[in-house]
């Protein structure tokens, strides 16, 4: 089969026949529709993030496919089913996973970091965890490959934010992760408010939930705090008890979401970044506000966000760019280089 597989820290990329991979106890052999670039694929080229699996490795954890064949201990109704594999797939058994906190398994399964990922013609899975895909009005199965991932990481922040109907919510950060954050919150009913540095970006949501959009880089930040006020009081949200999501993964972006924390707010921090910032921790104790970190998605989960998408509140079509597998060395190159506003679907 085909696969694009990294051989080395900023190698380049390399499309390459390898042996069709089997499946083994607890495994299932996946054929691929498709699978997305995210910026995590970026950090283990070219950033130097070690993957836990040694080079060489394929790469991608952004997976939608059909089950070719079951191994042992596996259900075998999943045999022919399309499904989308987690981008994080727990063990299921430790003491994480039974307090439902199972998205920081210890024992977890990455594809493209623990195990060779969708960045091919075929790919072997874990079978537990896999959401089914029941009906798919409008979508090709490798369009829903961005569910893995870039839906279900701020979905699930969103679920633990409590976030309810009238609330308001701000997103920091509007490409891949936050774009899809914008439309999550928007369709549980929240006022959104979407801040980036990019004003494509952000004309791009208005139409899906953005119902007032902020550049950060045209305003400073007394500006841009004045001017979530001055929008949260003419929708009438309470000015306490606000949801801010960090989407953007940078240092500036971490600094402004803490720096908008009110009485009883509540921050989760989605974007990852090697930068460090300094803040003043007492602004919790002062305004009674949580922050908290959330890491990818619980497979539970995974069937409520496909929903949101099935039906139509969430939109990916808009937001993808489907491209051959051949063409991920340049593909990557463009994400790598913030050349593109659109998530990145390689299909075999």
């Amino acid at each position: 089969m085909k696969a694009l597989r990294l051989n080395a820290p900023g190698a380049p990329l390399a499309l390459e026949d390898v042996p069709t991979p089997r499946p083994g106890p607890g495994e299932v052999l996946i054929r691929v529709a498709g699978c997305g670039v995210c910026h995590t694929d970026i950090g283990f080229w070219k950033d130097g993030v070690p993957t836990r699996h040694p080079l060489p490795l394929t790469l991608g954890h952004e997976v939608s496919g059909i089950v070719l064949e079951v191994g042992a201990d596996v259900d075998a109704s999943l045999a022919g089913r399309e499904v989308i594999v987690p981008a994080v797939i727990p063990c299921g058994a430790c003491a994480l996973c039974k307090t439902g906190r199972g998205n920081v398994c210890r024992a977890q399964v990455m594809p493209g970091n623990d195990i060779d990922g969708g960045f091919a013609e075929f790919m072997v899975a874990p079978g537990r965890g896999l959401c089914p895909v029941s009906e798919r009005p409008g979508y090709d199965l490798a369009e829903l490959s961005v569910v893995a991932d870039a839906v279900t990481t701020p979905y699930q922040a969103i679920v633990r934010s409590k976030l309810a109907s009238g609330d308001l919510a701000v997103v920091i950060g509007v490409g891949g992760v936050g774009g899809y954050a914008v439309q999550i919150a928007a369709a549980l009913g929240a006022r959104v408010i979407a801040i980036d540095v990019d004003d494509a970006r952000l004309a791009a949501l208005a139409p899906y939930g953005a119902e007032c959009a902020l550049n950060a880089r045209t305003l400073d930040f007394k500006a841009l705090k004045k001017a979530v006020l001055t929008q949260a009081t003419a929708w009438n949200c309470a000015p306490h008890g606000v949801k801010i999501f960090e989407c953007s993964g940078s240092a500036k972006g971490q600094e402004t979401a803490f720096g908008l924390l009110g009485p009883a707010g509540t921050l989760l921090v989605i974007g990852f970044t090697l930068d460090k910032i300094e803040l003043r921790l007492s602004n919790l104790m002062a305004f009674d506000a949580t922050v908290q970190g959330t890491w990818g998605c619980r497979p539970e989960l995974y069937p409520d966000a496909l929903r949101l998408v099935t039906s139509g509140r969430v939109h990916l079509k808009p937001f993808v760019e489907r491209h051959p597998l051949a063409a991920g060395p340049e593909m990557l190159e463009r994400v790598a280089a913030h050349a593109t506003a659109r998530r990145i679907v390689l299909e075999p």
